[in-house]
């Protein structure tokens, strides 16, 4: 089993940053491909970004490409969601999620253990 809590969300305004992190514990970190997915009111879950056992391979959602960064700190079993020039329209419950895989996946069904969200608020 892998327990996650996310932490770092808050309220910022459109334009700004904000870091969200995921502590891991349990099974062996390193040999955990991560994922960070987002729920808005009213919507479905939505894919946002993974990262794989290394780190050398990330994959984005084409609505955050170019905006947030993905990294993960094994020794630390941290993963992070950097996410800059922040809009309205990604406001949302943000959860992180891993999966006892090699290979990153961006379906949520794929995903073994999930974290209790974070939200992430944006004001225009």
């Amino acid at each position: 089993q892998v327990q996650l809590v996310e932490s770092g969300g808050g309220l910022v305004q459109a334009g700004g940053s904000l870091r969200l992190s995921c502590a891991a514990s349990g099974r062996t970190f390193s040999r955990i491909t991560m994922g960070w997915f987002r729920q808005a009111p009213g919507k479905e879950r939505e894919f946002v970004a993974t990262i794989s056992w290394s780190g050398g391979s990330t994959y984005y959602a084409d609505s955050v490409k170019g905006r947030f960064t993905i990294t993960r700190d094994n020794a630390k079993n941290t993963v992070y969601l950097q996410m800059n020039s922040l809009k309205p329209e990604d406001t949302a419950v943000y959860y992180c999620a891993g999966r006892s895989w090699v290979y990153v996946s961006q379906d949520s069904g794929q995903y073994d253990y999930w974290g209790q969200g974070t939200q992430v608020t944006v004001s225009s």
